[in-house]
């Protein structure tokens, strides 16, 4: 029996680094956790114990605080962007560097009306994602595939979404709904289809963002809903149309359940008006919304 060394890569985890931007009397935040992962030819440090191709975690960590300095105020796609064409490019052994960063956002504090330059309070309502992997190719050059999105989003409605004429056996014991509370917390990750890296470093990923999660945000808001998958697709679809460069999306959407509850035994009628939120267990609606033509040679989606 022959024991071989199978797939590999090593990296430095959750670098977390603020950056501050410093601009005429009005500063600007850059907060994020950035984790970076290489793949290559790193067999023998796995089976001789050689050091000799490894680059140390520490020497990443480092690397990702001195380009916060060198690159100050970036998008963050922008940033992983330049971090993996900098290891490409100085680590010839690693054929693959990935880098993932989640982006933790900073609202000005209002004063008299008015957003202070230097002052914030944290913005909980979401938190920004991005990937980036860079390949060698071939003929020696790279590609690059860029994905954005959010998670922790916490979005409801209170109107426009049923849940009828589904599959009723003898455990069945959920009523069917013609109007009621949806809610879920949004994980959600959008591809840009280019490889091109001389292209992708000139997208504005600030702007396809906001469109992005605008889209996403309105279609929850104004499509009628007869299930929480109907709406996934109907979002996916909306952000694709909307961007033509976002070749597919990829959701995760927990429902989060809110139930009526029996007032009668204390001789109240409920009207739709009081719930329980009811944290588990929850549904898991997941999905994937592909332009039919999008690229996807050589992009593997992270776990969902």
């Amino acid at each position: 029996m022959k024991i071989e060394l199978g797939e590999n890569r090593y990296g430095k985890a959750e670098n977390r680094v603020v950056r501050i931007t410093r601009e005429q009397g009005t500063h600007h935040i850059l907060d994020l956790n950035v984790s970076v992962q290489f793949s290559g030819d790193f067999a023998d440090t796995h089976l001789t114990g050689s050091n000799a191709k490894v680059l140390p975690t520490d020497t990443q960590k480092n690397t990702v605080f001195a380009f916060a300095q060198k690159y100050p105020a970036m998008e963050p796609e922008a940033f992983g962007l330049k971090l993996c064409e900098h290891f490409l490019d100085t680590q010839t052994h690693v054929t693959r560097a990935e880098v993932r960063l989640e982006q933790y956002l900073w609202d000005r504090i209002l004063v008299d009306g008015k957003p202070h330059p230097r002052a914030f309070q944290k913005n909980t309502s979401l938190t920004r994602t991005a990937r980036v992997v860079m390949d060698r190719t071939a003929n020696g050059g790279k590609e690059a595939f860029v994905s954005s999105g959010v998670e922790d989003l916490v979005i409801l409605k209170t109107s426009d979404s049923e849940f009828t004429g589904f599959i009723k056996d003898h455990y069945t014991t959920l009523p069917e709904a013609t109007d009621r509370i949806m809610a879920t917390q949004v994980t959600a990750k959008w591809r840009h289809d280019s490889h091109d890296v001389a292209v992708l470093s000139k997208k504005d990923f600030a702007k396809s963002f906001t469109k992005a999660t605008e889209k996403m945000l309105a279609t929850f808001a104004e499509h009628y809903s007869l299930s929480l998958q109907q709406t996934l697709f109907e979002m996916g679809k909306a952000m694709i149309t909307e961007q033509p460069d976002i070749c597919s999306v990829r959701m995760s959407l927990p429902n989060k359940h809110h139930f009526l509850v029996d007032l009668s035994p204390f001789g109240q009628e409920n009207k739709s008006e009081v719930f329980i939120a009811a944290d588990r267990p929850y549904g898991l609606i997941e999905a994937v919304v592909n332009r039919d033509d999008a690229p996807d040679a050589g992009f593997i989606w992270p776990a969902w």
